[in-house]
């Protein structure tokens, strides 16, 4: 159990939370409202935004009061718009996990979803966390014997354990098929399990939590705007709750939209059922020396940019060919990139798998990745003539705070993103458009309620996550942006059905 958000990062993107006034820094809801709606472009609803910006406070103060869950805010993790009305560009909103200790749940603690090793750090001591990754040896071993876990895991073991210790016990392996709807409510679901379909009675109501349909080929293409090839989500986000939504007359809204990231397919790594596993591409791409270029061989996008908005430079449709010139595109790096960081889990100074292509030349490393040999010696000398001047005009890569944060931070101002490539060999990987998930789906109102195609509310059926429509639209506000408004729908719709069945 646990899907995406136990093998995510887990961090919790939340406003006008309590830590933020120990730390000096303000907030509000009419903050948080602002900067998501300077960039709307109409998939909002006013009272769902307004309920998650409101009630995100209470369902933190809730669920910590309970030890369900238990956060540490980021002080300088940006907000990914800085320059809107109402973001925090010195960061405060983005929350992390401390560390939970699994043995606490006994029987349970092998029943958490994961595909690999456990993580032994918190997000706020990695580099994706802004710090250095480095870590006593001896504290990782005594958080290993302990089973100490952080990121995702910690999130969904806490949450599993303020369950466990009320006497609820989820029941696994129970696929959604379709609900029970009798004179207008729904009264429960049917679920298959063992090869056999049983009906669940709901006395309060159903809550659709299954997650987005990214990995529902039949979905995608009737409904996302452009290609998702290579979701970084577990292939079990099939779009079950989506569908039972749908044929209990649910309307539906962001359809066309999905948390986008870049990533990297890893041929040798596999998910627990056979798939290829994707790998967002957070890091790689904002590091010096390295570019983002199309099969024509020219950079189309500033690389360090926000993860999920930079699918729209992937997602470009050219009429006059009838494609997306920018799929594939292939991340491109010179051997000072080699010799200085990661790429995915290859290290520096070890060899690379034969999925790389490698060539002594920039001509030879365009041929052998089919891209245009012409072009890309000609995009590599434009964009080192930028980069040794720290002035990318062609697209302001390293301007903001954000773009900065994931490059290389031994090195101040735009260095830490730009550096030219000049090093031979030089290097190449195909980058994908993945998602960690989809964010279209049933709509909701403010007491995340589904609505019905009417607009009307669907009686005794609720919603929260990537099964629903987005309350924040399309927009990833910033670390942790699909877990704040989770959780945070996950508690408005518990009060609400609770509410319903006390009256």
């Amino acid at each position: 159990m646990g899907g995406t958000a136990a093998i995510s990062g887990g961090v919790v993107w939340l406003p006008d939370h309590e830590q933020m006034a120990a730390h000096g820094k303000t907030d509000s809801p009419d903050e948080a409202k602002a900067y998501f709606q300077s960039l709307d472009h109409g998939e909002m609803d006013e009272a769902v935004l307004g309920a998650f910006v409101t009630e995100a406070r209470q369902m933190h103060s809730f669920l910590t009061g309970i030890d369900a869950i238990k956060l540490t805010m980021m002080p300088d993790y940006p907000d990914y718009y800085q320059d809107r009305p109402g973001a925090k560009a010195d960061g405060g909103r983005s929350l992390d996990n401390e560390l939970f200790d699994f043995t606490a749940l006994g029987e349970w603690k092998d029943r958490v979803f994961q595909n690999g090793p456990s993580p032994r750090m918190m997000l706020r001591e990695t580099p994706l966390g802004g710090s250095s990754g480095m870590v006593d040896p001896a504290i990782l071993q005594k958080r290993a014997e302990q089973d100490q876990r952080g990121w995702g895991q910690a999130l969904v073991g806490r949450l599993l354990k303020a369950c466990l210790d009320r006497g609820i016990e989820p029941m696994l392996g129970c696929g959604g098929y379709r609900l029970c709807v009798e004179n207008g409510r729904v009264t429960g679901a049917i679920v298959e399990r063992d090869g056999q379909q049983k009906t669940m009675t709901a006395r309060q109501g159903v809550v659709l939590a299954t997650g987005g349909f990214e990995w529902n080929e039949a979905l995608k293409h009737a409904f996302l705007r452009g290609p998702l090839d290579a979701p970084a989500s577990p292939p079990t986000n099939k779009g079950d709750g989506l569908k039972m939504a749908m044929a209990a007359g649910a309307g539906l809204g962001n359809m066309t939209s999905a948390w986008w990231v870049p990533t990297l397919a890893i041929p040798e790594s596999e998910w627990q059922s056979g798939e290829t596993r994707n790998m967002p591409v957070l890091i790689e791409r904002t590091l010096p020396h390295g570019i983002l270029v199309n099969r024509e061989g020219k950079r189309f996008c500033n690389e360090a940019a926000n993860y999920s908005a930079l699918a729209g430079a992937f997602h470009q449709f050219d009429p006059a060919t009838y494609a997306y010139p920018n799929l594939p595109a292939y991340l491109i790096f010179d051997s000072h990139y080699r010799e200085r960081y990661p790429l995915a889990s290859f290290m520096p100074g070890t060899p690379l798998p034969d999925w790389v292509a490698q060539a002594e030349t920039l001509e030879e490393l365009a041929t052998k990745i089919g891209v245009d040999a012409r072009n890309l010696p000609a995009t590599v000398n434009r964009f080192n003539d930028l980069a040794e001047r720290l002035d990318d005009q062609d697209f302001a890569r390293g301007k903001t705070d954000y773009d900065r944060f994931y490059g290389d931070r031994s090195r101040d101002g735009a260095a830490a993103t730009l550096g030219a490539l000049t090093k031979a060999p030089f290097y190449a990987v195909e980058i994908k458009m993945g998602a960690l998930g989809t964010n279209g789906g049933p709509k909701t109102n403010a007491l995340a309620q589904i609505l019905d195609v009417d607009g009307q509310p669907i009686a005794g059926l609720f919603g929260a996550g990537n099964v629903i429509s987005a309350p924040t639209g399309s927009v990833y506000a910033g670390a942790g942006g699909t877990l704040g408004p989770a959780l945070t729908f996950g508690y408005i719709a518990g009060r609400a059905a609770a509410k319903r069945f006390n009256q």
